[in-house]
């Protein structure tokens, strides 16, 4: 076995594993949210459709988002590696409810909050870009004046060219832009009238929030970023940011859509 195979099979490299990319995860949440952002628009979905777009067929991103892919499975796998490793370590159940008194509870249910966030990014994926990619969608065609950037009008189209996902032309001659975009702001609108749906959202937010609140920090930590003057940094970032803001703006989203 050679040197890196045993670094990355050992405890502390497993630790490691998790915390890049961990880190690169909390990088990608921040991404998300700003798009996802675009759903509180008064545009009747145009700015958010634009951004499920680009997303999807921008190159560079698209490369990224199959690291995105990897590292959750790279994630999750390493945290069922670790749990494992760590009863294997210490089989007697009385030695573990010991030391467990003193540690957080963030700390002792991080795999009952993984498992919470791995079936809601399964679930999540499935309903919207699973179907982004695969199913009969809506199109939505957007009217915009070239004078005024607000939107003249909104009308539902259909197209049976299912490569087509976005289209611009501008009429200079009627001073307007036309735009027609593949509606997953329509899918988004749907799912989030179900209440079952938007408790779910909820629910995985609380558990991302807690297990942020744990992770981020403890990843910092683990790459040993964790001197004086960068702890106070990371630990206000990982609560207050990644831990409240974040988990908040997302468990937002289907809350407005529900009672819009």
């Amino acid at each position: 076995m050679s040197n890196f195979t045993k670094t990355f099979s050992s405890s502390l490299g497993k630790k490691l594993v998790m915390a890049l990319t961990g880190i690169f995860l909390c990088t990608f949440l921040v991404v998300h949210l700003v798009g996802n952002l675009q759903l509180f628009k008064d545009d009747d979905g145009q700015a958010f459709n634009a951004y499920a777009y680009f997303m999807t067929n921008f190159g560079p991103i698209k490369i990224v988002s199959y690291l995105l892919y990897a590292s959750i499975i790279i994630h999750a796998v390493y945290a069922l590696l670790l749990t494992a490793g760590n009863k294997k370590a210490r089989p007697v159940a009385y030695a573990v409810q010991a030391g467990d008194k003193n540690s957080p509870w963030t700390s002792r249910n991080m795999g009952i909050l993984g498992t919470i966030l791995l079936v809601f990014i399964v679930v999540h994926m499935g309903d919207f870009w699973w179907k982004y990619h695969n199913a009969e969608l809506p199109y939505a065609q957007y009217e915009i004046s070239l004078d005024d950037p607000s939107i003249i009008n909104v009308s539902e189209v259909a197209y049976s060219d299912k490569l087509l996902v976005h289209s611009e032309v501008v009429d200079v001659q009627a001073r307007k832009r036309i735009v027609v975009s593949k509606d997953l702001y329509k899918v988004v609108e749907k799912a989030f009238q179900t209440w079952w749906y938007v408790l779910l959202y909820v629910v995985a937010m609380a558990a991302l929030s807690f297990h942020l609140i744990h992770g981020f920090k403890s990843a910092f930590q683990t790459i040993g970023w964790d001197n004086s003057k960068l702890v106070p940094i990371i630990r206000f970032l990982g609560v207050w940011v990644f831990g409240v803001l974040i988990p908040l703006a997302f468990a937002a989203m289907p809350i407005y859509f529900f009672f819009k």
